[in-house]
């Protein structure tokens, strides 16, 4: 058995056995909290300066559009299978899904999300890298990808937005008052 695949079992064997930790990856891998909480920056950002607000919102958008895009293209790129396809004794806590595995796209957004904003506001930083590691984590827990998948999707994204990220930081933004 390769480290991947072993990897994937030591923690996907923990699903099913804790309700409130089920339920706790279950939220950490959800879209609308993941939605939910960027409206939610992106709101206070808006309301301590409208038109940074506006910025970061339309960048952030864009990049997330632009990794969602590309993740699923590299998917069908690479056509991995997901763990719950092609292994035996998965806990799938919520589906299989539907396409395949490698990158996670809960990744690639997560990572593109928490990249783009480490770089212009270094202070999110303590917030968005615990909850990157938690909605990781969450993907494998809950049988939908093998760690590589997650770790492909953190590359991909941290790249993606802390490459544009450096390139807001160091454009005209900065009248805009980033610090």
């Amino acid at each position: 058995m390769d480290w991947d695949t072993a990897a994937f079992y030591a923690v996907n064997g923990w699903a099913g056995q804790s309700a409130a930790l089920d339920w706790l990856m279950r939220q950490c891998s959800s879209a609308t909290n993941f939605v939910v909480l960027m409206v939610a920056f992106l709101a206070w950002r808006a309301w301590l300066d409208w038109r940074e607000g506006i910025l970061i919102t339309s960048v952030l958008g864009v990049l997330i559009g632009a990794g969602d895009f590309l993740g699923t293209q590299l998917k069908f790129w690479i056509a991995r299978p997901r763990p719950c396809q092609v292994l035996l004794n998965v806990h799938e806590l919520t589906g299989c899904g539907k396409v395949f595995s490698l990158p996670s796209n809960h990744a690639v957004n997560a990572a593109t999300a928490a990249a783009l904003l480490g770089v212009l506001f270094p202070s999110t930083r303590w917030v968005a890298a615990p909850l990157l590691l938690l909605g990781g984590i969450s993907r494998v827990y809950l049988g939908a990808h093998y760690p590589t998948d997650v770790l492909a999707g953190w590359c991909l994204g941290g790249l993606l937005g802390a490459t544009v990220g450096y390139l807001v930081a160091k454009s005209p933004w900065q009248a805009f008052g980033t610090k």
